[in-house]
Order: C-alpha cells, then structure tokens, then sequence
C-alpha cells in the first residue's frame, strides 16, 4: 500500500470536508466582483475621476495579495503532507497500543509523534502568519483607498463636499466586508486546490490489475466449471524472480467440495488470493462463474453487533438467518452473551474469543448464499468439539485433492492422521446430535422471543461499544473557555480585540475629523488629509498587531489542545481502546484537530471584532439617533432567539 491509514482517514474526512465547503466560497467571487463593480460606480459618480485611484488601490492590493497566496499554497502543501506523517504514526500507535503498553514503549512513541506535530505546528504557524497578512492587507485597504483618494482629488483641484465625501465614505463602508471576504477566499480556494490535488493523486495511485481473473455472474446460465485456473505462475511482486506458485491446474465444478492441502507457507492462502483476483502477477488466466464468499485464516470482525458482522449489509431473512447460526454453533453462544446477537463487538472482536470470531465469519459467508465459498483453514480458532460439528456440515461429499476422497484416505498415511484426528470427538459428537435436532424447531421462535427482550433490555444495559455523545444546538460558552484556558488564550483573544477597538475608534476619529473641518476654510486641505492619513498608518499597526494575536492565539491553543490530548491518549486504560472503535479516535485526531489549528482561533477572533464592530456602531448610533434603539434592541433580541432556537 502507497498509502496509509491514517493518510486515506486524511483524505475523507479533512480534504473530502474542505471540497465540499468550496461550493460557498465559490458562489462569494462573483458576489464579491459584483459589489465591488456596484460600489466603484457609485464612487465614480461621488469622487468623478478620482475613483481611479480607488480602483487603482483595489488592484495594487489584488496584486500585492497574489505573493502571499502563493506562499500560503506551498505551505499548505508542507502542512498536509506533515500532518499525513503525524498521522500515519499515530493509526500505527493506536492500533498497536496494547503492543506499547505491555513493552512500556508509550513515551518513545509520544516523542516521536510529537516530533511530527512540531513540524505541523511549524507549517500551521506560517499559514495562520500569511492570513494574518491577509487579513490586515484587505481590512487596510477601503480606509487606504479614502486616503489615496482624497489626495488625488486634492492634485487634480475637485471641489468636495460634505455630501460626496462621505457619500463615498458610506460606499467604502459597504465595500469593506466584500473586500475583507476577499482572504478568506483565496484561503478556501487554496485549500480546495491542495485537497483535490491530494485526492485525484490518491485516486491515480496504481490499482491492482487482476485482468487475468475474470468473475463472471451466472444468473440462470449453467456453466461447466464454478473456478477454472491455468496458470503457470502467481507472484506476489511483479518485479520477483521467485514465484509462490508454479503450473496452477484446477477445475471446480458446480457443487463439488475440493480441499487444498498442504505445509504452511506452501502456497494455500495465495491460491485463494489469486482466485479473489487479489494476486498482482498472474501468467494464465483464472475464472470464477458466480458469487464468492470468503473465510480467512485470521477471522475480520468490524466493530457492531453479532447481528451486523453477520448479516454484512443485507436485509435480514429471520428464516435464512436462524441457518447459519445452527451450522456455525452460535446458539449457544448468543445465549451466554447478555444481549444476544444484539451484542457490541468491540474493536477486532475484542469482547470475542478467536473461535466466536472465526464462526461468527463463518455465518456471514454463509448467510450470502453465495455460489462459490472460499474457506482458508476455517478450524483455526476453534476447539476440536465445535470443528468436529462444523466439518460435518461442510464435508458430507467427497473431498478432493489429486484423487476422491476415497482414493486419498486408502493411499495417504498424512492424511489418514488429519481425519483420525477428530475420531474422538466425534463419538462425543453424534450422542447430542439426536438433543441437537429437537432444538433446532423451535430455535428461530426462541430467538425470536430472545430478540424483543434484549432490545427492550439493550436501551438500559451496559454495551461496550458507548454510542458517541454529541451536542447539538448552542453549547454555551463552556467549550470557547475551555479552548481559550490553553497558552494564555484570553490575553491573546483580549489583545486582539483591544487592538480591533483601537482600529475602530480611528475610523470614527477619521470621520468626525472629517466632518469637524471638512467645511472650516481655516483648514487647510494639506492638514486635512495628513492628519486623516497619519490616523491611517496607526490603524493599520493596530490590524497588523491584532493579526499577530490571533496567530499566537491560534497556534498557541493547537500545540497545548495537541499535547493535552495526546497525554490522555497514551495514558489511557486499555479498557478505553476496547471500548472505543480506532475510526472514532483517528476523527479526533484528524478532522476536529485540523478544524482546532487553522478555524477556531481565526473564527473567534473575527467573533469578537464583529460584537465589538456591531456594539460600537450601536453606541454611535444611540448618541447620534437615540430613537433607532427601540428598532434595534428587539433586532437583536429576535436574533438571539432564533440562533437559540437552531
């Protein structure tokens, strides 16, 4: 495999989430050059010429973007690739954790992840810097563009007024949030970009060809053979000199029971990989006519219930289910087991033992009704007692190897010893048979009636699988605490909106300054606008300072989140890795921490600028036009409720 784990977890869950938030984004480019085109028009008509400069400033800053965005591209292209390292050794961590803890290899472990993670972070705190930029670059440039303007109507000798200076101001004002959304953006387009790129190169990667092996569905068609190999060699390399197997013969017809013998590693499990078309090198041709049902060696659980590892996403047929659980002696079993079929099966079956698990894949092959079955050594886990049980239902034909049945028991001492094996047990075996039957007519109404009272008892017992708890609607302010509790969180996020007040306090200054003297002929035009561009440079220190808050904020919170949650990962009970399935964790680790690294601190921020931003235009708006308060306060009321009510 090219690819781990971890990096196709990466995949669908980050690239596969930030392609799909992409369509927004998508639609605010044209919504954005629209009201840029609308409000540059209305400027045209309330500056003349001197809107030029305007658009001029606009351009430059477009421009001026083009090398920061380029930059953010390639570090974000460093940073996925450091997070597929990180978590590509934390899904090897995880999954062989019981490994770490009986060795106590958990801290060289956690050193090592976390060397990855300091790379990540070095490549997150260099993105959430170039939206920094960004975001004081496109913030400065409607109050950058005033001040060119206004110098460029003082050059060219245009008269202004009250009414088309702050015309134009009032349409700069509505341009600001199109312009700030600009960042934002380029940001969600970058990021597409790098996660499609990631996924078309995953989905390019080289495919098994099994072209040699053809499955065919049979229908209604009654073909001569069900698997028909000529093959006279099968490699698991394509590059190999030495092959696993040599001059392949084998035909099985429709109905006939044919066993595969032999030493261990002598090619048993690559045969069946190869009928599977699972075998990249092939020289012959393999065919299968019919559906395939497979048993391995090592029994594949996932996590759920009995009922659902059995049943493998088909409808459930309680006739045809009651079959496989007779044949694969799973009765008994699911009496014992205190919610039936209905039981969670933990993580790989770890609630099971190795024979429950082997047979529980036993039932799910069985229960497909499939035309060909595959079975590679299926006693392998199970006692002699329950093998005997099972042989006797799968091997009441002839078995073939080179010869019938009979042929090869009279003539082969190897295999005389295989079948002696199990006389004993067998004896053992048919004095229940007769007990065994009695119970098979009543055994699908018994389970039945077994089934309603273990889901009535399912809603109050104590699975081990726990149900993954999620709130939904408004969480109150205990998880924004809690991420601003790590690495001096609430002075960053406070400094940042100190700093945004301060830029808002200079825009008010800027035009009551304005207004004060934009009419006294005592001052004069050079004043007039050195003083509003001098209020201009500092605004533009505080965004550029605010920017560097909310990086420290955001990466800061990453590293100490990261850490936290790694202490408790590597600390943690087997108990809790039994209980809860690796896909649950690998989400933690990938999708909600990238949200956590690169979304939440700039979200908070931006957050608390748009309550700062509302309330102070709410407080100006209050001096100017105290009246607009009883239209705005049930505003905001309304608005509070509806977001309570989501």
């Amino acid at each position: 495999m090219t690819h781990s784990p971890g990096e196709i977890v990466n995949y669908v869950t980050v690239d596969a989430y930030r392609i799909g938030e992409f369509p927004f984004w998508f639609h605010q480019i044209w919504s954005t050059n629209l009201q840029l085109c609308l409000s540059l028009l209305i400027i045209y008509f309330a500056v003349g010429e001197a809107a030029l400069a305007a658009l001029t400033v606009l351009i430059l800053t477009v421009v001026a973007s083009s090398p920061l965005a380029k930059l953010q591209h390639r570090y974000q292209t460093k940073f996925m690739i450091a997070q597929n390292k990180r978590l590509k050794a934390i899904t090897e961590a995880l999954s062989n954790m019981k490994i770490l803890k009986l060795y106590s290899w958990e801290t060289n472990f956690k050193r090592v992840i976390e060397g990855f993670r300091a790379e990540e972070l070095k490549w997150i705190t260099k993105v959430l810097l170039q939206k920094g930029y960004c975001n004081a670059l496109f913030w400065t440039s409607p109050v950058l563009a005033a001040a060119v303007t206004f110098w460029t109507c003082y050059f060219l000798g245009f008269t202004l007024s009250s009414s088309n200076v702050f015309t134009f101001l009032a349409t700069l004002r509505i341009l600001q949030e199109p312009i700030r959304l600009i960042p934002d953006v380029f940001g969600a387009f970058i990021e597409a970009k790098v996660s499609f790129s990631r996924i078309v190169k995953f989905l390019d990667a080289p495919e098994l060809e099994n072209r040699h092996t053809r499955k065919v569905s049979r229908g209604k068609e009654v073909h001569e053979h069900s698997i028909f190999i000529r093959a006279s060699e099968i490699s698991w390399d394509t590059n190999a000199t030495k092959v696993a197997l040599r001059d392949i013969n084998l035909e099985a017809k429709p109905g006939e029971k044919v066993a595969i013998c032999g030493e261990v590693g002598s090619g048993k499990s690559t045969l069946l990989a190869a009928i599977l078309g699972e075998v990249p090198r092939i020289n012959g041709i393999v065919r299968v006519y019919g559906t395939i049902a497979y048993v391995s060696q090592s029994a594949w659980i996932q996590t759920g219930t009995i009922q659902d590892n059995i049943l493998f996403g088909t409808h459930m047929d309680h006739v045809r289910y009651q079959e496989p659980l007779e044949k694969c002696s799973l009765l008994k079993d699911l009496e014992i087991l205190p919610f039936g079929d209905l039981t969670q099966i933990g993580e790989r079956g770890v609630n099971l033992s190795g024979g429950q698990k082997q047979r529980i894949q036993l039932a799910r092959a069985l229960y497909q009704n499939a035309q060909v079955y595959l079975l590679d050594d299926p006693f392998s886990a199970v006692d002699a007692h329950t093998a005997t049980s099972l042989f006797n239902l799968m091997s009441s034909g002839n078995i073939l190897r080179a010869a019938p049945y009979e042929e090869l028991l009279a003539s082969c001492q190897e295999f005389q010893g295989l079948v002696n094996a199990h006389n004993d047990t067998a004896s053992s075996e048919r004095q229940v048979e007769y007990a065994s039957n009695r119970k098979r007519k009543s055994a699908a109404e018994e389970i039945e009636k077994e089934r309603t009272e273990v889901e009535l008892k399912e809603s109050t017992g104590n699975q081990l699988i726990k149900k993954e708890e999620r709130e939904t609607g408004d969480t109150g302010f205990k998880p924004y605490i809690q991420y601003l509790k790590h690495s001096k969180g609430f002075l960053h996020l406070s400094l940042s909106v100190v700093f945004l007040f301060l830029f808002i306090v200079g825009q008010l200054i800027q035009n009551y300054w304005l207004a004060l003297n934009l009419a006294d002929c005592s001052v004069s035009r050079v004043k007039l606008f050195t003083v509003y561009s001098v209020i201009f440079c500092f605004m533009s220190l505080f965004l550029l300072l605010r920017s560097f808050r909310i990086v420290d904020l955001g990466s800061g919170a990453s590293k100490s989140i990261f850490s936290a949650l790694l202490n408790s990962l590597f600390r943690a009970q087997m108990l809790f890795y039994d209980s809860t399935p690796v896909g649950r964790i690998l989400s933690r680790v990938s999708t909600d921490m990238n949200i956590i690294d690169l979304e939440v601190g700039l979200k908070l921020a931006i957050a608390g600028g748009g309550i700062v931003n509302a309330y102070s235009i709410f407080l100006v708006l209050v001096v100017l036009a105290w009246p607009l308060l009883f239209l705005i306060t049930p505003t905001i009321y309304l608005t509070y409720l509806f977001q309570v009510l989501q």
